[in-house]
């Protein structure tokens, strides 16, 4: 059976205000209009719904028994068609999951932890690692945010830029080139790339290939922990972002010398799918990043 949902509200109304002229004016709507909507539900329920009693109108026992149930169904169908905005954090209960590579998730996650504790302590944060190949993990709904340099192309994911990080050289604390590094010396040694695809170029390598350099690759790895590992104990470069790098490449007891040839920095994205755009929730997430790159970047 084809029904038309909106006899509900038309029906409520009436068994609330118990004529046609109260029903219309509640609804904004014609008498005329209203009376054509009574007819159709007379069709439909087989009951008269409302008659006449002398100069009023009195509702039918079947229009008695249903009224309590119609108004909490049209109470009930407001409430799902008009969700509730305002977020309350000190009850919020959810799981968010956080995609990223390594140097990301060292330098975000002890920031994004602490805000999302002391603002939603009910919220937890799954940062999961970066896959070696593009999967369905934010239209299967497995990852709320991925943040990273890429950026979806299909409409029916959403890209933000959180911000930019500028391109460092890693190297360990004994190597020829520590005490300065020129273009000619960064392209004769030998060098590791990060990439979770396991290519063994990088838009560097366009820049020197527009000087008439090319520096030779020894390895791809899929994280910048692994590559730094690489650098300490070896005379390999690594080419990574100086401010989300910066733990890592303390950690491994290295120096970082900027890039010897202007070369654009690192864009730092947050991308979703669509389906959270409206969800108070998510978008308070993604506030949550956004801060806590700002604060880490100095922007």
């Amino acid at each position: 059976m084809q029904l038309d949902l909106n006899l509900l509200t038309v029906l409520d109304a009436l068994l609330e205000e118990g004529s046609v002229g109260g029903a219309a004016q509640r609804l904004h709507l014609s008498s005329p209009a209203v009376s054509r909507t009574l007819g159709r539900l007379r069709a439909v329920t087989g009951d008269d719904i409302l008659v006449r009693t002398g100069h009023s109108m009195a509702p039918t026992p079947y229009a008695v028994s249903v009224r309590e149930e119609v108004h909490r169904l049209v109470r009930q169908a407001h409430e799902v068609l008009s969700p509730v905005r305002e977020l309350d954090l000190a009850g919020l209960d959810r799981t968010f999951t956080v995609q990223c590579h390594d140097a990301v998730a060292v330098s975000l996650a002890p920031v994004l932890v602490g805000r999302l504790q002391e603002r939603a302590p009910g919220v937890r944060l799954r940062v999961l690692a970066e896959n070696p190949v593009d999967a369905d993990d934010l239209r299967q709904g497995r990852v709320d945010l991925e943040l990273g340099g890429g950026r979806p192309t299909l409409p029916e994911f959403r890209s933000e830029p959180l911000g930019e990080d500028r391109l460092v050289v890693a190297m360990r604390a004994g190597h020829p080139c520590a005490a300065g590094l020129d273009l000619a010396s960064y392209a004769a040694h030998p060098h590791v790339v990060i990439s979770r695809r396991g290519r063994l170029t990088a838009p560097v390598d366009d820049v020197l290939a527009a000087e008439g350099l090319r520096r030779r690759v020894v390895a791809a790895v899929a994280t910048v922990s692994t590559a730094l590992r690489i650098a300490a104990r070896s005379d390999v470069l690594v080419t990574c972002t100086a401010t989300l790098g910066r733990p890592l490449i303390e950690a491994f007891g290295l120096l970082a010398v900027p890039l010897p040839v202007e070369s654009p920095a690192a864009v730092i994205n947050c991308n979703w799918h669509q389906r959270f755009d409206s969800d108070p929730a998510h978008a308070w997430l993604r506030e949550q990043v956004r801060a806590s790159v700002e604060e880490i970047t100095g922007r």
